[in-house]
């Protein structure tokens, strides 16, 4: 999701769907996060806020409410705690927490997981809780000591009396510590005297992962639990028109078939005989308009409209009139795909409705607007879902769909068939009916001068909105303009006197949603790839025409120069190879990126990135890190290998056999050089993507001549 949405939107977005802003309160402890508090526990553990459990052994439970997919948070936002708290890390766990208004997240206003916002936007409150809960159990020492407060200081899990050096461990204090009443604007530590933000940290959840221990919503078990697998429309926009369920009631194991919202479900006693009878489930479908629909098609009507103004998103002197007068004028066009999130875990939740409330069970990113979404096809209110936050195996936007359309399937099927379901989607389901980052075609053109200095930018944008059709909609589009499409292409950092960027917004009936780095991964593309294409125009080294366009924009020169510099940009190559080199600033975090490659049988093959990344300050350096490895590798997969494409109305893709993955052979060396900074946390998961395909493309380039427009690269044009 956008990171340059406005927090007021998102809070009204948050209040229409049931949420809100608690500002201040006292949290009852639980015995695991989304279950009934437990009376023992309650009189035993200290809990001063809703983030922090301190139990009488001394172990620290920091709540969590973000989703972990791989990102690394349920690692980096106990540490925030933490270090205020002065634990002992070895004492520190974490829980999920539920979908409750005590746990929406401060910069949106609502509970979710996307912008790449968790550590930036859960920094001060996770520090002021930990910080609160430090200064009671110091208060509980000092008043059992008889001493005053300024005398004692903690140090890892423990309240010492500096005079005398008795001390007591948190634990020793949770019963004490519980009854105290809870001090408003306690002073946070000075950053530089942090013992485990900015160190690098093993991750808590590793082991219950290696051990299988971690909880899935696939590895949910209710009483009386069916398995549920549905037929959904092959066509975009299909409707059911009647089904004959005969076939499937006669596979054993199969319960009920149900017509839900999206389609016909079969509920069956295990996921094997579920599929089985929806094998054999004769339906018939409404296709309607969305059978005609072909990507070629989409393609050649997206190239004309290129060639037309759009609406206006970003405009700086008069970009119409410098082009005519250039001295030189170069113009491309570039193509990118629609792709599919492609999780490794396929989508799933479990949902039980009873007469009393619903029990939903799903990794999601949207907790909020899923707990509203639950509430809805159960018929009941929000606050009577109780949503249990999972471990996921991937979301990259995904699992934060305003639908809610794997969450309501669950529940429809649920309420339908009176018993607990677990949803399951196939991956073939998932590639044929998900939502997908939309198809864009982009057409440039730039003047130079007689020195060679750019004198115009104009950028024509065509594509899908990702927002249109859902509550976001009036928020994030004005004027016709939806901010995710163009960000990334608007207010580009070089220093260029007239710039124009347009969009033509198209309507096609193909699911879109954010995919990682949203409008950026598309737009850092286009313009990296073209700023190289200037460079070369000019006959100036890639770097040292950055270098003149960003001299007044030193983050962005600071990583830029940090890539070059330990990737040995200027200096030869091993024989065969090129370097290229891109940088960008999304979700407020900048990073450079260069690539060598060679080819080997014709085809790429890249041997190492050299990252360079400014994130502010860095709580965990290793999952920043892992990150930006990760977004090296989900990059090169989508500029190599990833495309979703139509026939008929049909996506043509269905698994990973057509849909293929970076290999871990392919995978190459990614070395990561992080910025040291004093400022404000800013994003990490997403950042480390949209750079990656243009700077690859630009080494293939300085090794074949070739440019690349089109993407997934194809080998047909590095011989062309």
């Amino acid at each position: 999701m956008s990171s340059t949405l406005l927090r007021r939107d998102f809070l009204r977005v948050s209040a229409a769907a049931g949420g809100g802003l608690l500002l201040a309160f006292r949290w009852l402890p639980q015995a695991r996060a989304g279950e009934a508090p437990d009376a023992d526990a309650a009189a035993a553990d200290f809990v001063p806020n809703a983030w922090v459990r301190i139990a009488p052994d001394g172990r620290v439970t920091v709540i969590v409410n973000k989703a972990e997919m791989g990102q690394g948070v349920s690692t980096s936002l106990p540490m925030l705690l933490a270090e205020e708290l002065d634990a002992d890390w070895k004492t520190v766990g974490f829980e999920f927490a539920p979908a409750a208004k005590e746990y929406v997240d401060p910069v949106f206003g609502m509970q979710m997981t996307g912008g790449s916002s968790s550590v930036a936007g859960m920094s001060e409150p996770l520090r002021h809780a930990g910080a609160t809960a430090r200064a009671m159990l110091v208060a509980a020492a000092a008043k059992g000591w008889g001493v005053p407060e300024a005398e004692c200081i903690t140090d890892n899990g423990a309240v010492i009396h500096a005079p005398t050096s008795r001390s007591r461990t948190y634990g020793e204090l949770a019963v004490e510590a519980a009854v105290l009443p809870v001090p408003q604007d306690v002073p946070l530590k000075d950053p530089a005297t942090f013992r485990f933000n900015g160190h690098a940290t093993h991750r808590l959840d590793t082991p219950d992962k290696v051990f299988g221990r971690a909880t899935f919503a696939l590895d949910v078990r209710r009483p009386g639990m069916l398995v549920a697998v549905v037929a959904r429309s092959p066509v975009f926009g299909g409707q059911l028109k009647s089904f004959d369920d005969s076939a499937a009631r006669a596979v054993p194991g199969v319960k009920q078939v149900v017509a839900i919202g999206s389609g016909v479900a079969v509920l069956a006693t295990g996921f094997w005989a579920a599929r089985r009878g929806r094998d054999v489930l004769q339906v018939e479908w409404d296709l309607g308009p969305g059978a005609t629909l072909s990507t070629d098609a989409l393609r050649e009507s997206y190239r004309e409209l290129a060639q037309k103004a759009g609406a206006v998103a970003w405009k700086e002197g008069d970009a119409l009139t410098a082009l005519a007068g250039a001295a030189r004028t170069i113009t491309a066009e570039f193509e990118l795909p629609y792709l599919a999130h492609a999780t490794m875990e396929p989508l799933n939740a479990v949902a039980e409705v009873r007469a009393d409330g619903t029990e939903v069970w799903a990794g999601s990113q949207f907790q909020t607007v899923d707990q509203a979404a639950a509430a809805q096809a159960a018929g009941c209110r929000p606050d009577q879902v109780n949503f249990h936050s999972t471990f996921l195996g991937g979301g990259f936007g995904r699992r934060a769909n305003p639908s809610s359309d794997y969450i309501v399937e669950a529940v429809q099927c649920s309420k339908a068939a009176g018993v607990p379901v677990q949803l399951i989607w196939t991956r073939e389901d998932d590639l044929h009916g998900g939502y997908y980052r939309p198809l864009w075609h982009s057409r440039i053109a730039a003047g130079l001068d007689a020195s060679g200095a750019i004198t115009a930018w104009m950028h024509t944008i065509v594509g899908q909105s990702i927002v249109a059709g859902t509550p976001f909609e009036p928020f994030i589009v004005k004027d016709g303009i939806d901010e995710t499409s163009v960000e990334g292409a608007t207010e580009l950092p070089y220093a260029i006197p007239n710039a124009l960027v347009d969009l033509h917004t198209t309507k096609v009936p193909v699911t879109t949603l954010w995919w990682r780095s949203v409008g950026h991964s598309h737009t850092a593309f286009v313009v990296e790839s073209f700023i190289d294409d200037l460079a070369h125009e000019t006959g100036t080294d890639p770097l040292e025409f950055r270098r003149r366009l960003l001299a007044d924009k030193p983050r962005w020169l600071g990583v830029l120069n940090l890539a070059a510099a330990k990737s040995g940009w200027g200096t030869p190559t091993p024989p065969g190879r090129a370097r290229g080199l891109a940088v960008h600033h999304s979700f407020k975090s900048w990073v450079a990126h260069v690539a060598e490659v060679s080819l080997v049988d014709g085809a790429p093959r890249v041997h190492r990135v050299t990252s360079a990344v400014d994130c502010g300050r860095i709580v965990n350096p290793d999952s920043v890190k892992a990150q930006v490895e990760g977004a090296v590798g989900f990059g090169l997969t989508a500029l190599l290998y990833s495309a979703i494409t139509i026939q008929d109305g049909r996506v043509q893709q269905s698994n990973f056999h057509d849909y293929r993955m970076l290999r871990i052979h392919e995978m190459p060396e990614v070395e990561v050089h992080l910025v040291d900074s004093t400022e404000p946390s800013t994003g990490i998961g997403e950042p480390g993507v949209p750079p990656v395909a243009p700077a690859v493309c630009n080494a293939l380039f300085a090794l074949t001549g070739k440019r690349i427009r089109r993407l997934p690269l194809r080998l047909e044009d590095l011989r062309a």
